[in-house]
Parts: structure tokens; C-alpha cells; sequence
């Protein structure tokens, strides 16, 4: 695999062609090295944590191995959230997307949950492998742990960057390191021996169903950081479809190379003491099959790895937590940021605060922090395949033969979309949400302190989200989550899993100047006669030319406040008057034709804007053009005769 990098389209308008080069994009091989950075860690804690619950000990492999083809199938939804939502966000974007706002608020705080025990997981685990090397370190292994998460905070407020470089330098060097314990193995033991050997992961204690459903639930947390790819999608190279599906076929691969072997012979293979530290499995199997000097080098590999994990959950945590502050979920005060090095503090030192208190509490306890770890990490898998599912479900019937047909599947060819939903396709995304949701309710009623905890985080969370909209609502801060044209992909008006019925006959428009809304909104609402509206507003800020921060989720809506400014106003003449509105936001950088393109998808019979801003509807086909004045506004209305059995909900 080759690091491939290009200049994303969406960065930079074509009126901006003086704005110089746009910033370089993550390629297949930096992709697989961020996400391998997290999920890559999984193993150097799995095995010990799943050979220590009862009634695991020796089969920890089988069950390993049952989660593989599970996280298979994970990889192929993650890939295509990746290609969706190229603003990133994962979970909380797609449930927004697919249900409504608090349930991206509730699939937010589940990650949150799998960000704060990664960071305690991680580092915790990352120093008693150091201590494999100097024994001395044992005695100290938590306040050691709680200073480096400090430290790691310390520069996240100065402002030192991750680059994915230097994740891809730990990444590769990890991965080089468990593929040789793995070969290691093959020739100090020979495939006779290990064939013999492969009948352990039956003995011990009895496979009951009970347990099975158990051990199947607990050895998720073997996969755990696969969500990082989906917050990678802002800094992702083009087509975005070809290096996520690519990435995540390497990671596949990887995973299976490594995970499932290493927990096999760590668990069956290697000499079982009373002074065997379960935790360092994967170092003590490489000194057993080769020697003190692979063991010492897979130790410090895996503890660097291990460390710097903990860093990029921590990065992800405080990401996420602006982001809610965004939408109106948290205080506005997280997002600001210090005159001292422009970091985000309030959310960094949020970030950081509950895994220095579960540490604490855990009293730094490998088993009890992955015990915790299964409320976060399968309640935003659940989410997020849901959601995906529901999605899919909107879009599951094939494209008109019809020139807009023939455009869309050329956009695919280079990574605008994925296509439409097949039968297989979606029965395997059902498929895999139902294991995983089998899996999560398994944990939650099988590790009740991961409940406890996670329900905690989650519902304080909510409690904060709900006065926290409550209070900007009152204030006259409305918040509207309008629907974001992506190209390539159709626009379905969803709420609670449901498409918004019935079709809306009436587009409007809204001007660029705000005294003019109220105007349109009653001129469009006259014209519907107590139908839908939908609203559509052109986003005025282009992104940065710059690349995005490592999990910076970028969502143009939320860094266009006249945008969202004139949506509130929309809304707030929309419930004075009872009307049902829909809001459907175009970003900047969607193309000049974005607003024709749809507008032949919706096919309105009429198509309403202000005067003076005509030009934006030129492509728009229209059978006359009738103006009225409300107030002093002067309104043009575009007549166009469709027959019934043409309109439909759009598929652009």
C-alpha cells in the first residue's frame, strides 16, 4: 500500500482558485494506520481481561473468533457511514440523520463513554507493559497512568498537534511487532504442535449457551476502536469511496493476522503461573517463543502504541463535546478557545476529567475498566447500524432509467455515492445489526457496573442536553437541524426512522437578507395552502483551506451562523403560523447546479423566491413566473404544471 494523498473538491470553489493549493488528504495507508493506532491496541489487553472473567479462561479465542466475522461486517457499514457523512461525526451524524437530533445527542454520549474508557484503558494498559521491562515501575503503574492522561491534556492545551504521520510511524512498527510474535510462534513451535493445540479452546470450563451469548458479547472490546474511521472522513483523499473501502479491507486483514492468533496462543500456549501477569500476554508470549529481546521490543512497541491510543481517544472525546456544544446540547462555553495557543480548554480538560476519576475508582483495574468498556462501544455500534439500516431502507429501490440516473451512477464511478441499496446489501446490514444488538443487550444485563456507568455518563449527559436546548429555546435561540444535500446521495426528510409525508409541493428559497424571510415564509405558506414547505438556504462560508485536525468534525452547517440564523427565523414565523416546514441546507461547496439538481428531483409545482435573487433559479425550467408583494417584499412565484403521478419524494 502506497500513501496516497489529493486535493479534496470540496475544499476549494472554483472562485477561489487564488487561494493556492489545497491541503493534502489521508490516502488508503494513513487511513489504516490512524484506525490500526486504536484498534490495534485491542490486543494487548483482550486476551488477559477475557482469560480472567469466569468462565472464559482458554476459549477466549473462540469467542474472539466469532466477533471476526462480525466486525467483518461492521467494516462494511463504518466504510459506508465514511462515504455518506464526509463531515465526520460517525454516530452522532448518521442517528441526526436517520432519527432526529437527541438521538445523535444520545449516540454522542455512548462514544463519549468508549472515549473516556479508551483513554483509561489504554494508558493503564500501555504502562504495566512497560513494566515488563523494568520491573520497578509495577509499584507505581497508576499514578504513573494519571500523570501521562495529565501530561497528554497538558498538550492538547499547548496545542501539539498528532499528525497522522507520526500515528502511522507507531502503527506500522506495532503491527510489525505483533506479526512477528505470530511468526515467532509458527517456527519456534512448528503448525504440527499448533494444530494439536487448537482443541484447547474447548477445554476448561463447560460451553454452556448462557455463556457462549456471554463470551460472544464480552470479546467486542477485541475490536474496539473501529468508529475512529468514520471521524476520519473530513481528511480523507478522493474518491473517498475507493481509500475507505480499502482501508478497511487492510484493516480486515491486519486483524485477522494478529488478534484472533495472538489471543489463541497466549491463552493456550503459554506456561500459566501465579506470577504470570495476564496483562502482559502479548510481550510474555514473545519472550516464551523467542527470547528476551523480542519481548522487550514488543513491550515498549505495544506501550508506545498503547499511549499514544490514549492520546487519540482523547482527541476524539473533546472533538465530539464541541461538536454537541454546536448543536445546542452543551454550553457554549466548551467551545471556546484561549487567547494563549487558540485551544478548546473547557472541553479538553472535560475530556480528560472522567477518565482520571475511573482510574481512580477502578483503583487501576485492567479487568473492571474492560468490563465498563461494553456500554459505549456496542451501544454506538447499535446506533450506528440502526440508523445506517433505516437509511438504506429509504433507498433500497433502484434508480430511474433517466438522464439524471445515468449522472448519478457516474458520480459513483468516482466516489460521489454508493449506488443504490440491494437486497443482500441490506439483509447483511440487518444481519449485523441484529449480532451486534444481541451483543449489547447481552453486556448489559451480563456487566451490570458497565451499565451502571455507562447509563450514568448517558443520562447525565441527556439531563444537560435537554436544560441546555430548553434554555437556548427560551431565549429565542432556536435550533434547526435542517437536512444537508450531499452529493450524489438522494434527500430524505427523516424523523424518528419515518420519511416526512406528504411530499412537499412548494420550494422556497430563503434570501440572503433577514428582513425579507418573514415575507417568503408567509408567501410560501400561502401558496402550499396548508401544506409541507421546504426551505432551502445556500451556506456563504467556504471551509478553510487548510486540513482539518485529527477527528475535527467538519460540519458546515454548524460554522454557518447566518445560515442557521436564517432557519431560527424561518422556524419561529413557521410556529407562530402552525405551518409544517422542512429545512434542507446546501453547502457552499455543493456546486452551482446543486439547487437545480434538486429542484428536478422534488419536481414542486411552485417554487418560490425574492425578488432580485432570480438568478439562482436559471436552470430552473418554468411554465410562467407570477409575482405578489407581502408587505414590501416583492415575490416571485415559478409555476410549473407537473402531474401528480410525476411527484415524488426527491431522490437527488
Amino acid at each position: 500500500m502506497h500513501e496516497q494523498t489529493s486535493e479534496a473538491p470540496g475544499r476549494r470553489h472554483s472562485s477561489d482558485a487564488g487561494r493556492g493549493q489545497a491541503a493534502q488528504r489521508l490516502g488508503t495507508f494513513l487511513c489504516w494506520a490512524v484506525v490500526f493506532a486504536d484498534i490495534g491496541t485491542s490486543v494487548y489487553y483482550t486476551p488477559g481481561i477475557l482469560f480472567q472473567q469466569p468462565g472464559v479462561g482458554p476459549h477466549a479465542a473462540l469467542f474472539v473468533a466469532m466477533t471476526l466475522l462480525v466486525f467483518v461486517l461492521l467494516t462494511v457499514k463504518y466504510a459506508e457511514v465514511t462515504i455518506r457523512y464526509p463531515e465526520g461525526g460517525g454516530v452522532v451524524t448518521v442517528t441526526t440523520s436517520a432519527l432526529n437530533p437527541f438521538a445523535g445527542l444520545i449516540g454522542g454520549l455512548f462514544i463519549l463513554v468508549d472515549y473516556f474508557l479508551t483513554q483509561a484503558l489504554s494508558g493503564l494498559s500501555g504502562f504495566i507493559y512497560l513494566s515488563d521491562v523494568g520491573p520497578v515501575l509495577k509499584s507505581f503503574v497508576l499514578p504513573v497512568t494519571l500523570l501521562a492522561l495529565v501530561m497528554l491534556a497538558a498538550l492538547n492545551l499547548i496545542g501539539v498537534k498528532t499528525s497522522a504521520r507520526v500515528n502511522a510511524v507507531f502503527a506500522t512498527t506495532a503491527a510489525a511487532s505483533q506479526l512477528a510474535v505470530v511468526l515467532a510462534v509458527i517456527v519456534q513451535v512448528g503448525p504440527a504442535y499448533l494444530l494439536a493445540a487448537l482443541p484447547r479452546v474447548l477445554s476448561g470450563p463447560h460451553l454452556t449457551p448462557l455463556r457462549i451469548l456471554t463470551g460472544y458479547a464480552g470479546a467486542f472490546l477485541a475490536f474496539s476502536g473501529l468508529e475512529s474511521i468514520a471521524q476520519l472522513a473530513p481528511e480523507m483523499a478522493e474518491p473517498r469511496r475507493r481509500v475507505a473501502r480499502r482501508a478497511m479491507m487492510a484493516l480486515v486483514v491486519t486483524m485477522t493476522l494478529t488478534s484472533p492468533l495472538l489471543t489463541l496462543w497466549s491463552t493456550t500456549l503459554l506456561p500459566i503461573t501465579p506470577h504470570t501477569d495476564p496483562n502482559q500476554f502479548i510481550s510474555l508470549l514473545a519472550g516464551y517463543v523467542s527470547g528476551r529481546p523480542l519481548e522487550i521490543e514488543v513491550a515498549i512497541s505495544g506501550a508506545l502504541l498503547l499511549v499514544f491510543a490514549s492520546n487519540t481517544a482523547l482527541i476524539g472525546a473533546y472533538h465530539v463535546i464541541i461538536a454537541l456544544a454546536r448543536q445546542g446540547f452543551l454550553p457554549q462555553v466548551i467551545t471556546r478557545r484561549n487567547r494563549w495557543r487558540d485551544t478548546p480548554h473547557w472541553a479538553i480538560l472535560g475530556a480528560v476529567a472522567v477518565p482520571l476519576l475511573v482510574l481512580i475508582l477502578a483503583r487501576g483495574s485492567v479487568v473492571v475498566l474492560g468490563d465498563l468498556y461494553a456500554f459505549g462501544l456496542l451501544g454506538a455500534f447499535s446506533l450506528t447500524c440502526l440508523s445506517l439500516d433505516i437509511v438504506r431502507w429509504h433507498e433500497r429501490h433502484p434508480e430511474p432509467r433517466t438522464a439524471g440516473g445515468r449522472e448519478r451512477r457516474q458520480e459513483r464511478a468516482t466516489g460521489a455515492g454508493i449506488g443504490p441499496v440491494g437486497t443482500v446489501t441490506f439483509a447483511l446490514g440487518v444481519l449485523t445489526t441484529a449480532l451486534v444488538t444481541l451483543a449489547w443487550v447481552t453486556n448489559l444485563f451480563a456487566k451490570p457496573y458497565a451499565t451502571l456507568f455507562g447509563g450514568t455518563v448517558t443520562l447525565i449527559g441527556l439531563a444537560i442536553g435537554l436544560v441546555t436546548y430548553r434554555l437556548e429555546h427560551r431565549r429565542g435561540k432556536m435550533r434547526v437541524f435542517p437536512q444537508m444535500y450531499r452529493e450524489g446521495y438522494p434527500v430524505h426528510f427523516l424523523a424518528h426512522g419515518r420519511r416526512a409525508r406528504p411530499p412537499a409541493t412548494v420550494l422556497a428559497v430563503l434570501p440572503a437578507h433577514a428582513e425579507q424571510i418573514g415575507a417568503l415564509v408567509e408567501a410560501a405558506n400561502a401558496a402550499a395552502g396548508g401544506g409541507p414547505v421546504i426551505f432551502v438556504r445556500r451556506g456563504t462560508h467556504d471551509p478553510p483551506n487548510v486540513a482539518p485536525r485529527l477527528f475535527e468534525i467538519v460540519d458546515p452547517y454548524l460554522h454557518d451562523p447566518e445560515a442557521q440564523a436564517a432557519f431560527t427565523q424561518a422556524e419561529r414565523a413557521a410556529r407562530s403560523q402552525g405551518w409544517t416546514h422542512r429545512y434542507l441546507y446546501l453547502p457552499a461547496t455543493a456546486g452551482p447546479d446543486a439547487l437545480a439538481r434538486y429542484w428536478h428531483a422534488l419536481r414542486p409545482a411552485e417554487t418560490l423566491v425574492a425578488a432580485g435573487e432570480e438568478g439562482i433559479l436559471s436552470c430552473i425550467p418554468a411554465t410562467q413566473v407570477r409575482r405578489s408583494v407581502v408587505g414590501t417584499v416583492p415575490i416571485l412565484h415559478y409555476i410549473t404544471e407537473v402531474p401528480p403521478e410525476a411527484r415524488a419524494a426527491p431522490s437527488l
